[in-house]
């Protein structure tokens, strides 16, 4: 059986949405807690790949420090976009789950059924 991740922040209601979906279900899953064990350029690069997105594309354009970097204001190419969600991982829409070789935004949490 292929394993089920989760990149999961506690504190997001939809990442927590997901997380209670998946465990209502009775699938067996993995939470990776990406402030706790956070992602390297490889895996992130991986993950936008497989869901068929660019960085700009997963980006939380409503998040604080996108403001506070004025960051629709600038011309950031999508490495440093990339680059940006690495170093202040809230810039990361959630919640992120992979089964095997798919991956998808789990935004809605319903969006999981299309993985399972």
């Amino acid at each position: 059986m292929v394993k089920i991740i989760v990149y999961h922040k506690p504190t997001c209601s939809t990442s927590r949405k997901a997380v209670k979906a998946l465990t209502e279900k009775e699938l067996d899953f993995e939470i990776v807690k990406y402030y706790e064990t956070p992602f390297t350029k490889a895996l992130l690069n991986d993950l936008l790949k497989k869901m068929k997105m660019k960085p700009s594309e997963l980006m939380r354009k409503k998040d604080k420090i996108y403001k506070e970097l004025d960051i629709k204001n600038k011309n950031y190419t999508e490495a440093q976009i990339l680059n940006l969600m690495l170093k202040y991982p809230d810039l990361i829409e959630r919640p992120i789950v992979r089964k095997g070789a798919k991956v998808i935004l789990a935004r809605p949490p319903e969006r999981i059924n299309d993985l399972i």
